[in-house]
């Protein structure tokens, strides 16, 4: 077997025959890397005409060192399983970085490690793909071992919802009955979804800008959203959605809805009043009692509308979430949403909004992405988990990062260096 270098089409063609696929060992990611110091190559290990493992190589200078670290996002498109396979495009691979400076190649194969549940249980006699880690390990790569927090380049842990030849009604069975609730509720208020163009690029930033001040985290800039959008937009992978409400639709839904329990409030009275059908009296004056209690609510509620819409606007942004879509997934990769609004609780109608594309358009996983691997009560991230699992779906744990050194010495000397650089950098920040 011979490994060379090929084409983003030969890559993406091949890819799409694995299981391990993702938006990471596409065109438009290399292409959006760029923008942040990558190269990169492309290459495929060939027995004969055929393609048995391929890999999107990063490449960036170290600083100091003056040589490459390595990067294969989401890992080698291989079976991890066949050792002898896996032995020849690590030794094919060390070799092609080698020649090119390379200290060290990254990996973080997107392979399960062990099948789990819903709550984060091991699954009884479920998946386990522990020997693609001691593959690993025996072929000399270093493993970072079994993080629980979202401490690695890209997470470990996330939870996903299976649509694979499932219905909407299958996967709302799934849900939390309280998801299901807020839903409707949203569907009933008039909250709307709607995919935005480049030029609404920045209504998406600003949510994210509010999100991170609310949140505590530094947003990326405007320009690294316009670089996504130009790398992922035209191939289809990067899709964007924002949640908009109506007040005036709202209001006038509302009106709607005073105007049926007045109807049903005199209904009930002429039937109370028709000795004919006699009624239990106690029942019927509770119950009209709480009918006009409900109209009453609802008009408090239309003039606490209208205040929002003097302050907000007619059609105010609720959230918004950036969606990546490629081979078998639909992957939701940042969200945000408005603080002073966020009572309406647009993301479960932006995500319910992207397990719908999934299922319509026949994908085989809705993915929710980062998540902990902690599920105690004392975990501060909690809620990020709770959130997502009130979906139905599954934890998915992968089998980590790992490190094939090229180099000793030079890989010793960057991390000292790395050490060193981001530690002038906090001082400096």
């Amino acid at each position: 077997m011979k490994l060379k270098e090929i084409s983003f089409d030969e890559l993406e063609k091949f890819a799409l025959t694995t299981d391990e696929a993702t938006f990471h060992q596409t065109r438009g990611w290399a292409k959006l890397k760029e923008h942040n110091g990558w190269r990169h190559y492309v290459v495929g290990l060939y027995d004969k005409e055929k393609i048995k493992g391929a890999a999107l190589l990063l490449a960036k200078r170290v600083p100091i060192v003056k040589k490459y670290m390595f990067y294969s996002p989401r890992g080698f498109l291989i079976d991890y399983h066949d050792y002898n396979l896996l032995k020849e495009f690590t030794e094919e691979v060390k070799k092609f970085a080698k020649v090119k400076g390379g200290i060290f190649i990254k990996i973080d194969p997107y392979v399960m490690y062990k099948q789990r549940d819903i709550n984060g249980d091991l699954v009884k006699d479920g998946i386990d793909n522990s020997d693609t880690i001691d593959n690993l390990k025996k072929l000399g790569y270093k493993h970072f071992g079994f993080n629980l927090m979202q401490d690695s380049l890209q997470p470990r842990w996330m939870h996903t919802i299976t649509v694979k030849d499932r219905t909407l009604d299958d996967v709302m069975k799934d849900m939390d009955s309280k998801t299901r609730q807020i839903l409707r509720k949203n569907e009933r208020l008039g909250v709307k979804v709607r995919e935005i163009t480049r030029d609404e690029l920045p209504i998406f930033k600003d949510i994210m800008q509010h999100t991170g001040e609310r949140r505590e985290f530094i947003d990326r800039p405007l320009s690294y959203y316009e670089n996504m959008w130009d790398s992922l937009h035209d191939d289809g992978i990067l899709k964007i959605l924002i949640a908009e409400i109506d007040f005036n639709e709202e209001i006038e839904n509302t009106k709607k809805e005073i105007d049926n329990l007045k109807e049903s409030i005199e209904n009930r009275r002429k039937q109370y009043e028709d000795k004919s059908k006699p009624m239990n009296e106690k029942k019927y004056h509770s119950k009209q009692e709480f009918l006009k209690s409900e109209i009453e609510r609802l008009k408090k509620n239309i003039e606490k509308t209208k205040k929002m819409r003097d302050e907000y606007g007619d059609k105010p942004i609720l959230g918004g979430i950036l969606f990546l879509i490629y081979g078998n997934e639909v992957l939701s990769l940042y969200g945000g949403s408005k603080a002073e609004l966020m009572s309406f609780q647009s993301a479960y109608t932006l995500h319910f909004a992207g397990i719908k594309y999934a299922i319509d358009n026949h994908y085989d996983i809705y993915n929710f992405y980062g998540i902990t691997g902690d599920f105690s009560e004392s975990n501060p991230l909690l809620g990020l988990y709770l959130f997502k699992k009130s979906f139905g779906g599954q934890v998915v744990e992968l089998i980590g990062e790992f490190d094939l050194i090229i180099s000793p010495f030079w890989y010793h000397a960057y991390k000292v260096s790395y050490a060193l650089y981001h530690k002038l950098k906090n001082i400096k920040r």
